[in-house]
């Protein structure tokens, strides 16, 4: 299915008239070209892969938006003197991987190319042989992109949260993206038969991931922001039976903040739960890191001419932080980053009714195509 939206998406993009190429990972690259070949490009662009049972419009938005935001470029008979390239980011979802933004770690050199190996899917399949499988060769090593190869990057994004819908304003601007951290637990205990073994004897591994799980909400509902989130995603038990006590448990969770000094509070108290929980129910737990990001300040001068595009409209906007994170936390590690929201019935993001009217992606895309006409002037 992955495969398949790609070739609709390249079809697309060459029917427009851009220069297209793809990197060792899947990363595709649509090209605009400028008058002025030998500046830094400008670029846009996001994901279209989806957790399970997710919507349409994540990421999505922002890929086929910086399409149609050329268009209207290419419609309006302007040749801008860089070039604009539009990018279409790999795994932007921790799915598969168990990593977000493998795309654009790679891109920024976040990750190296031992990913190939170290990085596994539920079938024990690693990304190199996954990648091989889709038609992507070459090494890793060929990915990363050097500092200042993007004279600038924009993201056009829903919100994936309520405050514009509620506020009654339709776009948000971007200043900082959260800083967000992933991390494995194993539990073991022991288990037994449900009717057999008293409770005072037990050393119930998922009851000790219930009580980590209640952890974490502690931990972020205690440094007092609103900014703090924790969550238990995933929580998957063995061996699975309703007559049979848990003796194993791997749970994943999701911490994030837009400090990252709360964010390591909030990781350190986790682990002094995991420490107490294991010598009260006489299990053993242990953690793996999977990522720990620094956060992201948007760039002024993108942030700027996100701003003008949108007064120039007479658009409302209203500054924001991004609490959830995308491949813009990444990007603006090599090149000058803001996003630009747009409004999601609701707040309403990762399920199947996500929705953004018609009216405010056109609207996210008219003023993405006039900052991206802007930085690229």
């Amino acid at each position: 299915t992955d495969r398949a939206a790609r070739a609709w998406f390249k079809a697309r993009c060459t029917d427009a008239g851009l220069t297209v190429r793809e990197d060792a990972v899947g990363n595709t690259f649509a090209r605009f070209a400028g008058t002025d070949p030998a500046l830094p490009a400008i670029a846009t662009g996001s994901h279209i892969d989806a957790i399970p049972h997710a919507g349409r419009y994540d990421g999505t938005v922002g890929v086929l938006g910086g399409l149609e935001a050329i268009r209207a470029l290419q419609r309006a008979g302007i040749r801008p003197r860089r070039s604009i390239e539009l990018i279409q980011f790999t795994s932007e979802e921790p799915t598969r991987f168990g990593i977000g933004c493998l795309g654009s770690r790679l891109l920024c050199g976040s990750r190296d190319a031992s990913a190939d190996e170290t990085l596994c899917d539920k079938d024990n399949q690693t990304l190199n042989e996954a990648r091989g499988a889709a038609g992507f060769g070459g090494s890793l090593n060929g990915v990363r992109l050097a500092q200042g190869h993007y004279a600038g990057f924009i993201e056009l994004h829903i919100e994936q949260g309520p405050l514009l819908e509620r506020a009654g304003i339709p776009l948000g601007i971007v200043t900082a993206i959260a800083a967000p951290a992933s991390l494995r637990i194993f539990i073991d205990g022991e288990g037994g038969h449900a009717g057999a073994v008293l409770m005072p004897d037990r050393r119930d591994a998922f009851l000790a991931a219930a009580e980590i799980a209640l952890a974490v909400e502690a931990a972020a509902k205690g440094t007092g922001s609103r900014d703090s989130v924790g969550t238990c995603g995933l929580c998957e038990v063995f061996p699975g039976a309703v007559n049979s006590i848990p003796s194993r448990v791997r749970m994943e969770l999701d911490v994030r903040d837009t400090s990252e000094a709360r964010r390591e509070t909030m990781l350190a108290k986790i682990a002094l739960g995991c420490q107490e929980v294991a010598l009260r129910r006489g299990v053993t737990i242990r953690r793996e890191m999977i990522n720990a990001d620094p956060p992201a300040q948007c760039d002024p001068a993108v942030v700027a001419a996100l701003r003008a595009a949108a007064s120039q409209h007479h658009f409302k906007f209203q500054e924001m932080v991004s609490r959830a994170y995308h491949d813009s936390l990444f990007m603006s590690r090599i090149a000058p980053t803001a996003m630009l929201f747009i409004p999601c019935r609701g707040g309403v993001s990762h399920r199947p009714d996500e929705y953004a009217s018609p009216e405010a992606i056109a609207q996210g895309t008219l003023v993405l195509a006039e900052a991206l006409a802007e930085l690229a002037r």
